[in-house]
């Protein structure tokens, strides 16, 4: 399997509801460092995952979207606990999103599945893969 993967990030406000998130219940700050992978079997006819520039052109759109909001005030996450793990596959989903309506490009189509990880410090992440 041959993967490409850009980087990027973004920060968000949110707070958790559920004991089990303890002090993270209150609303506090978080800045993401996200890596999208692009995975296939075969190379294109140009010998190449997924135009590297589209790509991360894309991911940043899908950050943008994200990015300086508090995400409680956001009626796309209304009810839901935005942890690390379900952001990774909103982010992931958006970019599936991206490929099926061709933004990065004809040759993005032979894409087989997108793996996005997102960095909470040096010591935690949390990932999502998905097919495409």
């Amino acid at each position: 399997m041959f993967s490409v993967t850009v980087r990027d990030h973004f920060m968000v406000a949110h707070s958790f509801r559920g004991e089990v998130f303890g002090p993270a219940q209150a609303l506090h700050g978080a800045t993401f460092t996200v890596d999208a992978s692009f995975l296939r079997s075969e190379l294109d006819a140009d010998n190449v995952v997924v135009d590297i520039g589209l790509a991360s052109q894309e991911l940043g759109a899908v950050l943008g979207e994200l990015n300086y909001r508090n995400l409680d005030d956001e009626p796309a996450f209304a009810g839901v606990n935005t942890t690390t793990e379900y952001l990774a596959k909103v982010v992931a989903d958006r970019l599936g999103e991206r490929v099926a309506g061709g933004r990065l490009g004809e040759g993005a189509r032979g894409l087989e599945r997108i793996a996005v990880t997102l960095h909470e410090s040096h010591i935690a992440a949390a990932s999502y893969e998905r097919p495409l």
